[in-house]
């Protein structure tokens, strides 16, 4: 039967889809097909591996994990070394479980680029022979340790899979009743629905203590609602309205999921990150910027990113300069969808936004001369450039990394947005509340460009380009969940409604079935 595997077209053994065709035919052709799993040890290895990928939110069963623990018992009772079809099999769906798990532990299950077209962030493999990659892993001595070290070794893959563990045992224990809707609960007020809402608060550790009144919203209790809401991306107000009881009445299985997709979006991203390394992460759904070395928050700082319908794009790339007092230059889609529409209610407004007209020579060309409509539906011929100011919408800095969205970090003159709690709010781009302290970690360069150097750059209004001393690494990311350096789990919104995309691939978690110690010891694996 192994010969049968020669042609690379997809084939069904034992009743289960072999779908790693690519590769199989090759990796048994090299070895005369001879089978690879003749010890009786590294099997059980591959099997125990199988069974704690659900740790890590995957389903055993995509590994063909009953079929195997059915073939490894028929063996273990003599009836395998009679049938050379079963034992052939048996090593055929170890094989290709092996090669499904090592690729879903590098790179995830699901192709990133099925829901970002211009996906660039997942660190390729070294080896350029994917069959030698696969036939040194299978035939090492450990198994065990050879699928661990292709394992993502990143904390925050480590936060979530104890996440994982943590909701998964909230479920088993029943999970939590919905807190009752109604009005808005507050401090000072006795309602029978607030012993509702400190039984759900309890449930997640955010109440630690009973209270003798548990109808009596109290000061303990507007804590509780504050850390809560802090863990759900709400303004800690501590006042329990319609968005913090939703919070809390979104189910411990869709809390489950949640954890489950970002668990998947780890494996898509982060791999190859150096724990040495500095690089920036900005935290889209959390609205964030972070400066990190490795696994250690150095600096961070809110953001502001783009709206639902011009979303920041998921990318990766190397920071590569800073520079004060940009001019900006108007993208196609920003003069189609917002310059353009004011333009023809106000002509004004070129002036009031400072914004100058500039062909393709570089020479100025007068606004009164163009008429404006014929461009509605036509690519514009010339350029927007606003002169830099504090009133330039790009402020006193911009921090450039190559990307074909024309994205980057920048400063900004609406501050007071970084109030609101959704601050999907940009065309795109990113801007930070305190991008001078960020321009200090990149440049890396105290006598130089130290905090003082840096203001007084940016307050010159002089327009000046300083490269880093080396690239720095940029990820932007979407991330719904999160698990802090004290443990604290946070859960954000799903601002452009990505989630439940990733879900589908994945498969619900209610639909996967648990292994357990009593499998393996039934099937003397254990």
């Amino acid at each position: 039967m192994l010969e049968e595997v020669s042609a690379p077209v997809e084939i069904e053994v034992s009743g289960c889809r072999i779908s790693t065709f690519s590769v199989i035919p090759e990796l048994y052709e090299r070895r005369s097909y001879r089978p690879f799993w003749t010890n009786s040890d590294a099997i059980d290895q591959m099997i125990r591996a199988i069974g704690e990928i659900y740790l890590e939110g995957l389903d055993p069963d995509d590994y063909h994990l009953r079929e195997i623990l059915r073939l490894r018992s028929t063996a273990r009772d003599g009836g395998i070394a009679s049938d050379p079809m079963a034992a052939a099999s048996l090593d055929l769906l170890l094989t290709d479980a092996f090669v499904r798990l090592a690729y879903h532990s590098m790179c995830g299950k699901e192709d990133p680029v099925t829901y970002h077209p211009q996906w660039n962030v997942t660190a390729k493999i070294d080896e350029t022979d994917p069959v030698e990659f696969i036939e040194q892993r299978i035939s090492s001595p450990s198994i065990t340790k050879t699928i661990r070290e292709l394992k993502i070794s990143h904390s925050y893959y480590e936060g979530l899979k104890w996440a994982l563990a943590e909701y998964r045992m909230l479920r088993s224990s029943g999970g939590w009743e919905p807190v009752p809707e109604g009005p808005t609960l507050k401090r000072g007020m006795a309602d029978p629905r607030v012993e509702a809402l400190r039984r759900r608060l309890a449930l997640t550790d955010d109440l630690p203590e009973a209270s003798a009144e548990p109808m009596n919203f109290d000061l303990a209790l507007e804590r509780a609602v504050m850390r809560f809401q802090g863990r759900h991306g709400l303004k800690p107000d501590g006042v329990a309205g319609k968005n913090t009881i939703a919070a809390m009445n979104v189910t411990v299985q869709d809390r489950i999921d949640q954890i489950r997709v970002n668990l998947e979006r780890a494996r898509w991203a982060l791999r190859g990150i150096d724990l040495d390394e500095r690089y920036v992460l900005v935290d889209i759904a959390g609205f964030r910027v972070i400066y990190l070395q490795g696994n250690m928050v150095i600096w961070s700082s809110r953001a502001q990113v783009g709206q639902p319908y011009r979303d920041t794009p998921v990318l990766r790339s190397a920071i590569v300069h800073v520079e004060f007092n940009p001019a900006w230059v108007v993208p196609p889609g920003i003069f189609q969808k917002d310059i353009l529409p004011e333009l023809l209610k106000n002509r004004g407004y070129l002036k009031k936004k400072d914004l100058k007209v500039i062909d393709n020579r570089g020479k100025a060309v007068d606004p009164k001369t163009i008429d404006w409509h014929n461009y509605v539906n036509r690519p514009f011929p010339y350029m927007l450039r606003q002169t830099p100011g504090e009133n330039s919408a790009l402020g006193r800095i911009k921090i450039y990394f190559p990307n074909e969205y024309l994205v980057y970090l920048h400063d900004t003159p609406s501050k007071a947005l970084f109030e609101e709690e959704d601050r999907t709010i940009s065309s795109g781009c990113i801007r930070v509340e305190r991008p001078l302290e960020l321009a200090e970690l990149l440049l890396d360069d105290p006598s130089r460009w130290n905090m003082r150097r840096i203001e007084e750059a940016a307050e010159s209004g002089r327009n000046q380009k300083v490269r880093l001393p080396r690239p720095v690494t940029i990820l932007l990311m979407y991330w719904t969940v999160e698990v802090g350096q004290d443990g604290t789990i946070y859960f954000k919104k799903d601002p452009y409604d990505r989630d439940g995309l990733v879900l589908e691939g994945l498969g619900r978690d209610e639909d996967i079935r648990p292994t357990t110690d009593d499998m393996y010891t039934s099937h003397g694996t254990k």
